[in-house]
């Protein structure tokens, strides 16, 4: 293990243990092993965030006692790294309000932790902009919310032949959504079996990436079956002023989980900023690396 991280990660521990935290959460890339990590950090709880391409065995890591939360296979930076962390913590239910944390960040590419960041979920707004939306594990289900959240993110960074790319995937209540909204086009997923319009199908995701430029919203029911595409979000916006630079499509997914208990992601064309709504409020932004 490199100097560096060694000493960040013993800080960690010396830390949560006089703040009590609840857990320790530690990127994955940042450490050679699982076993090393656990006996310098000792008996903190430890939770390692993964993403999609690592080749840690999830079985060696309950073995030890350590957590694991799947992140995408996408170079973050350090703070995109500790929200993707918490967020898929608190959609899992793993950590919640009140709860206080200790995360660790650094480079992947290079394996050397050089950040400690201690967070007091539903206090920090850097992080969580939005303390009401902890109460997304209740309404959506976790698998499904990572999956399209991963997909955003995958579409953020890579965009279609090129070209960036700018959608709302809406989650949940799906009833309730459909008649806050109205077809645009000719419905592309009509008359395919759940089976084959599932989230969770890779040829899916694939056509939900072709089918991105087209305008208007994806709607996905919550046990992550892709109802329609290209479809007109109607709810009227009536929260408070998002922040500048955030457009019609952000207001459009603030006002879709406004009047429904559906979470939106929206993808920003001009920046690639991913942001996730819920209760019609922003709950965290992921900036494209």
């Amino acid at each position: 293990m490199k100097k560096l991280t060694r000493i960040i990660l013993e800080s960690a521990a010396s830390v949560a243990h006089k703040v009590e935290a609840s857990a320790i959460f530690v990127h994955a890339d940042l450490v050679p092993d699982p076993e090393t990590l656990k006996k310098v950090v000792g008996e903190s709880r430890i939770i390692l965030v993964c993403r999609g391409d690592n080749t840690l065995e999830k079985g060696e890591c309950a073995a030890l006692g350590l957590g694991t939360i799947l992140v995408p296979p996408i170079l973050l930076s350090r703070i995109g790294q500790i929200k993707m962390g918490v967020m898929i913590a608190i959609s899992q239910g793993l950590v919640k309000v009140g709860d206080t944390i200790v995360c660790i960040a650094g480079i992947p590419r290079t394996g050397v932790a050089d950040t400690l960041m201690v967070l007091e979920i539903g206090e920090e707004f850097e992080i969580l902009n939005s303390v009401e939306s902890v109460a997304m594990a209740k309404a959506v289900s976790p698998e499904v919310f990572e999956t399209v959240l991963h997909l955003a993110l995958e579409l953020s960074c890579e965009g279609r032949e090129g070209k960036p790319v700018g959608s709302i995937l809406v989650i949940g209540d799906h009833e309730k959504v459909l008649q806050y909204s109205r077809q645009l086009v000719i419905n592309p997923f009509q008359g395919y079996s759940d089976e084959e319009r599932s989230i969770f199908n890779p040829q899916m995701q694939k056509t939900v990436k072709e089918f991105s430029t087209i305008d208007g919203a994806f709607i996905v029911r919550a046990d992550g079956v892709v109802l329609c595409a290209g479809r007109h979000l109607n709810a009227a916006y009536e929260g408070e002023d998002l922040p500048h630079g955030l457009g019609s499509r952000h207001m459009a997914a603030a006002a879709i989980t406004d009047v429904t208990d559906a979470a939106a992601i929206a993808i920003s064309e001009s920046t690639g900023t991913v942001t996730v709504f819920k209760g019609g409020k922003i709950f965290t932004e992921i900036e494209r690396p």
